[in-house]
């Protein structure tokens, strides 16, 4: 498979690490908003081209995997690539994927290419998860908690505020609400009562921080819905202490079996990510390998992880897996 990769921030770069863990995959280009001549990848049979050149390329790439964040960039991209590639991208405002959903969908079926979108581990794996226990304990209560770890997603929504140069932004769960759901208590929680938000930013000089911390913390669909602490801090703080993307959590549904309900199980799924784009990125390149065969099946327009069998995200055969891993 010839794998494209259009940006090269934090999670392009783990892109092009785990195409190198996949035998079966090879990078061909990564297409970039910056000067080609300033992007050093890793990859020396690839080329660094500009975004606008990815067209030219529509035949010599099997999946585009789209890095941009999902603020302002995949809303457009994403669709927009859909219409010459099949596509993978990690589009993670929970809220809008089903528009999101619905425009790349019209775009892939148009150009019968095949799109996965919200590809990651949250939506993701932990989607895939909420699913299974649902499934398996219809009579439950689902609690999802993030962190304690970097959101890229949100980091990258406080980076777009005005005045902010730069800046980091830690999810924290509310270590009395995990508790509770552990020890069976299948606690009632709001947004607010089950984790915290705590922001790092450094200011463009001359910046109103009293501003840029409301706007933050008045944010949709990111920052108003939760308790968020905004901390400003210099350049060099930010750098030695915050330079570092791990992030993690757990998604646990408490459920209850027989006659008369009298056995309560728990399910619980964990993740401690040293490097949250690198994790991200190896669930996008497994998920790109689904898109392929899709693709060659012929089918066509978008999909999320719960249109895909476990099958086709492995590099194995299925004779294979049914003898090593069933």
């Amino acid at each position: 498979m010839k794998i494209g990769i259009l940006g090269y921030g934090n999670l392009g770069r783990g892109v092009e690490c785990a195409i190198r863990q996949n035998l079966d995959m090879e990078l061909a280009a990564v297409f970039t908003r910056r000067d080609p001549e300033t992007v050093k990848i890793l990859t020396e049979t690839a080329q660094v081209c500009r975004v606008g050149e990815a067209e030219q390329w529509k035949d010599r790439i099997d999946v585009m995997i789209i890095c941009g964040g999902s603020a302002t960039d995949l809303p457009k991209q994403t669709p927009e690539y859909a219409k010459l590639f099949n596509v993978v991208d990690s589009f993670d405002t929970h809220a809008r994927i089903p528009e999101h959903f619905a425009a790349v969908d019209a775009a892939a079926k148009e150009a019968g290419k095949v799109a996965l979108i919200s590809v990651g581990w949250d939506p993701g794996m932990f989607s895939l998860n909420r699913l299974y226990a649902n499934a398996i304990l219809p009579e439950g209560k689902d609690y999802t908690f993030w962190g304690r770890g970097v959101s890229q997603g949100h980091s990258d929504a406080i980076r777009r505020v005005e005045g902010v140069k730069d800046g980091k932004q830690y999810t924290i769960p509310v270590e009395t609400a995990l508790t509770a759901v552990r020890n069976g208590e299948n606690p009632d929680l709001t947004t607010r009562q089950k984790h915290t938000r705590e922001c790092f930013v450094v200011l463009e000089e001359g910046a109103d921080a009293a501003k840029v911390e409301q706007e933050i913390k008045t944010m949709p669909n990111y920052f108003a819905d939760y308790d968020t602490t905004v901390h400003f801090i210099s350049e060099e703080e930010l750098k030695k202490n915050h330079s570092g993307i791990p992030h993690g959590g757990f998604v646990l549904r408490s459920g209850v079996t027989g006659w008369e309900k009298e056995h309560s199980h728990l399910i619980e799924y964990r993740l401690k990510l040293d490097s949250n784009p690198e994790f991200t990125s190896s669930v996008i390149v497994a998920y790109a390998r689904a898109a392929y065969r899709l693709a060659s099946e012929g089918q066509s327009g978008c999909k999320t992880v719960f249109d895909i069998a476990p099958a086709y995200l492995s590099a194995k055969s299925p004779e294979e897996l049914r003898a090593s891993m069933l």
